[in-house]
């Protein structure tokens, strides 16, 4: 059996954040996957139910990597550090939470 780490979050974007610079934040988190090692994929997407549950997060993503130790890496990667000087500044809150999971 093998550890898969996932990574996922939630976002609240500053008022003044276009749509179109949402978009930027994803395509831009989105164009990590295949060049970080051991990121195997994100999904992402607006907020999308009537539970109201959201606490003013509008948007979330999640992330699969492939061992514990590539997320580890993943997190002073270089690349990592360059999409968060585009998204970060975008945010009002995030939270990131990850686990392990069994495949």
């Amino acid at each position: 059996m093998r550890t898969m780490t996932r990574h996922f979050g939630v976002f609240q974007f500053k008022p003044e954040i276009s749509p179109e610079q949402i978009d930027h934040c994803f395509t831009t988190m989105q164009d990590m996957v295949g060049k970080i090692p051991g990121l195997l994929s994100m999904e992402h997407g607006p907020y999308k139910s009537d539970e109201g549950l959201n606490e003013e997060f509008t948007h979330g993503f999640i992330m699969t990597f492939d061992s514990p130790e590539s997320r580890d890496a993943y997190l002073p990667h270089p690349i990592h550090e360059e999409v968060k000087e585009v998204v970060v500044p975008c945010l009002e809150r995030v939270v990131v939470f990850d686990f392990d999971v069994n495949s």
